[in-house]
């Protein structure tokens, strides 16, 4: 008799996950040491400071030896971190864009949404934009993004919630199964729940995720 048995096996991805290191190169070191534990790193923006010096916390976390996903922060310049991905065969930059990677589906966008800082090297995206590049994309496992949700780990020093209402949006709609993001620093280390979807609002630690 010809028996035919097939297994469902769940295989759970580990990501690793930051925001906000902001030219840290230790915390990158700490990353590195640590991220041959992950299947995907995960880094939600804010590389650089003011603009400036996004290359020295880059520079070390391409030694990584599993795919990489990052999305601009405001204080980045998406053209200047494209750039210096170009000679890095993991990374996958993400703005407007998803990646498959071990069957879980990421979209990436970064900057901040809307506009609340004028500064010249600020990187940021209108809500209304915003909207329409999130539901112009497919279903996807993992949202990253720099800016939180609107009243979800968005919180101000000053209590003022400073998230977007875009990124709200597609979570109601799409619920991925996380929400990776940083930016609002007073609330980082910030878990939030929406529908089937977990938000985090990062920082510059060491977060894990199974998936």
């Amino acid at each position: 008799m010809d028996i035919n048995l097939f297994f469902e096996v769940k295989v759970d991805m580990k990501i690793l996950a930051f925001s906000d290191i902001h030219q840290n190169k230790d915390v990158a070191k700490t990353i590195m040491e640590s991220s041959s534990h992950a299947d995907v790193i995960v880094g939600a923006g804010d590389f650089a400071t003011c603009g400036q010096g996004a290359s020295d916390t880059i520079d070390i976390l391409k030694y990584s030896s599993v795919p990489v996903i990052i999305v601009a922060g405001n204080h980045d310049s998406a053209a200047e971190l494209k750039a210096l991905c170009a000679d890095w065969p993991l990374v996958h930059f993400l703005h407007g864009d998803a990646v498959e990677i071990k069957g879980v589906i990421f979209f990436g966008l970064g900057g901040e949404i809307p506009p609340r800082n004028n500064a010249h090297w600020n990187e940021d995206i209108s809500e209304e934009k915003a909207r329409l590049i999130l539901s112009s994309s497919q279903e996807y496992d993992v949202l990253v993004t720099h800016t939180p949700p609107v009243g979800h780990v968005d919180v101000e020093e000053d209590g003022i919630h400073d998230g977007s209402e875009a990124i709200l949006h597609a979570i109601e709609a799409r619920q991925p199964k996380l929400n990776l993001c940083g930016h609002m620093h007073f609330s980082w280390g910030q878990s939030s729940q929406v529908g089937k979807t977990t938000i985090h609002n990062l920082g510059p630690s060491l977060n894990w995720f199974e998936i």
